[in-house]
């Protein structure tokens, strides 16, 4: 019988991925619902199993469904739409899929189809070992944070391990709010039982009997495929009161996010997962010494805790392998903005930002010069033409002076107006702080009238010192990185591309 794979995701899902599916079934063919493999230019991409192995399609409409049969695509047959075998596609062979290896191939809400794929072996390898070792083993593989601090995660770990408490938490930041970022959505609806697992493994190592998932209210497609994760892991003693009875004890809970970008900082969400309004703590204490209710708390986001069951699977050495420099495995790297193939590309560290953009990117959808990237969020830094040969490293970036964030890349092409998009950065900042403290709330305010003054001709040259010096204080006097990153894209924008700061004429 005829086995179609179509995902899920919710991306396939708005561009028409359940109608396609719907129309498989109809005509009496298996169909089984996926993540995405990330090419979006692709989706809906149906895949196919044949004797050769995956066969893709894409991008298909239900109104295709009958044509693709007709071709005989149950054997790889020819159509307009074929891409030929999924895995050789250029887009996939080049990379590295660590953390992504089983998006777009497994069922995500499949437990079976999970521990089918190696799924749960890095649990089974911890519980085997002590607390410390499974510390030290994150430790040893050069993990860092994968949400924008880059900060070690075994040093996180070892941090909240050392403290002399019994009641300990995991949390995992899943309030992806930065532009241009969707990995931590593939992996919730794609991959739910890996991140579970990689909770799981966390709350074993320093002794946490309970996990929460703060997730991004804008995701109720991750929120569900989580809570159904869960519950079969529940179900299967992957989780409760005695994890694969070992005796110990790990509960997970999701709780929907507040829809406010400030929470995406650690401390913020601490603040809100606790029911209060989401502002920055000041620090210290760190959360690893008192964070969630006052008591030591792991804090990781999605992509740090998804990489944690291949290292307890394949050892810290394997994953160390990959990468240059300090920054050790793989980056998933999304693209956005203006560019011909826009997706999920997951690569080893050290693949320059020319790379990204040309070889999987395309270069722009308009065909147009590519002028300036922005990576790392709306907070991330502009690189102009001349730094793209830069390579994706934490190193490297902050270098001249950029930074990889989440690793999103969004591109823009020659006709963007780069003081616009210097004040948006202000803007942003305006709409979405907290208020506790002064450089933030009204330095942002302040920033975008100093460059609508600027570019009204008004002092000119005042304004910019102004400017420069408003950039400094929100770095320095700012108490987390939304007021004080705010800066990075204005900085960049003005040493970059002076000549868009000049007045321009009322005219």
């Amino acid at each position: 019988m005829t086995r179609v794979y179509v995902p899920k995701d919710s991306t396939a899902v708005s561009l028409g991925a359940d109608e396609v599916a719907a129309a498989f079934a109809q005509q009496g063919i298996e169909v089984i619902r996926t993540g995405s493999r990330g090419l979006f230019w692709l989706e809906p991409l149906v895949e196919v199993d044949t004797p050769a192995g995956r066969c893709g399609y894409g991008p298909v409409g239900a109104a295709d469904v009958g044509g693709l049969i007709a071709a005989g695509m149950s054997d790889g047959g020819a159509h307009p739409l074929a891409i030929g075998l999924v895995e050789e596609h250029p887009y996939l062979k080049s990379q590295q899929r660590l953390t992504f290896r089983h998006i777009g191939i497994i069922d995500p809400a499949s437990l079976t189809d999970y521990l089918a794929h190696g799924g749960y072996a890095g649990l089974r390898n911890a519980l085997s070992m002590t607390g410390a070792a499974i510390v030290q083993a994150v430790a040893d593989s050069g993990l860092r944070g994968r949400g924008g601090a880059a900060f070690p995660t075994g040093i996180k770990w070892k941090t909240v391990l050392d403290q002399p408490v019994t009641q300990k938490y995991v949390t995992c930041n899943a309030d992806e709010g930065d532009s241009g970022t969707f990995a931590d959505r593939l992996v919730m609806e794609g991959d739910p039982f890996t991140l579970i697992e990689g909770m799981t493994i966390a709350g074993v190592a320093v002794g946490a009997t309970q996990g929460f998932i703060y997730c991004r209210v804008e995701y109720p497609e991750s929120i569900a495929a989580l809570r159904t994760a869960i519950a079969a892991a529940k179900s299967a003693g992957y989780l409760g009161e005695s994890v694969c009875g070992s005796g110990k004890r790990f509960e997970l809970d999701v709780r929907v996010a507040a829809g406010a970008y400030i929470c995406g900082e650690e401390t913020s969400m601490l603040q809100s997962l606790e029911g209060k309004r989401g502002e920055v703590r000041v620090r210290p204490p760190l959360p690893a010494i008192e964070g969630l209710f006052g008591k030591p708390t792991i804090v990781n986001n999605v992509m740090s805790l998804a990489a944690v069951p291949l290292i307890l699977e394949k050892g810290p050495t394997y994953y160390r392998d990959f990468g240059m420099g300090r920054s050790r495995g793989t980056i998933a790297l999304q693209l956005a903005g203006n560019l011909k193939r826009g997706g999920l590309v997951e690569r080893a560290f050290g693949v320059t930002l020319r790379e990204i953009l040309y070889d999987y990117g395309g270069g722009s959808a308009s065909g147009r010069p590519i002028k300036a990237v922005q990576v790392g969020g709306p907070l991330g830094a502009y690189l102009p033409e001349s730094q793209f040969d830069t390579p994706l490293d934490y190193e490297a970036f902050a270098a001249v002076g950029a930074l990889v964030g989440h690793g999103g890349i969004v591109a823009f092409d020659d006709t963007a107006d780069m003081a616009a998009l210097a004040r948006y950065a202000f803007e942003f900042c305006a709409y979405e702080s907290c208020g506790k403290c002064t450089p933030c709330r009204i330095g942002s305010t302040r920033g975008a009238h100093v460059i609508d003054n600027l570019l009204a001709g008004h002092e000119p040259e005042r304004q910019k010192v102004l400017l420069g010096e408003l950039c400094e204080t929100l770095i320095h006097g700012s108490l987390c990185g939304l007021g004080g990153m705010t800066p990075f894209p204005v900085q960049s924008a003005m040493k970059h591309f002076p000549d868009e700061f000049e007045p321009r004429s009322q005219h």
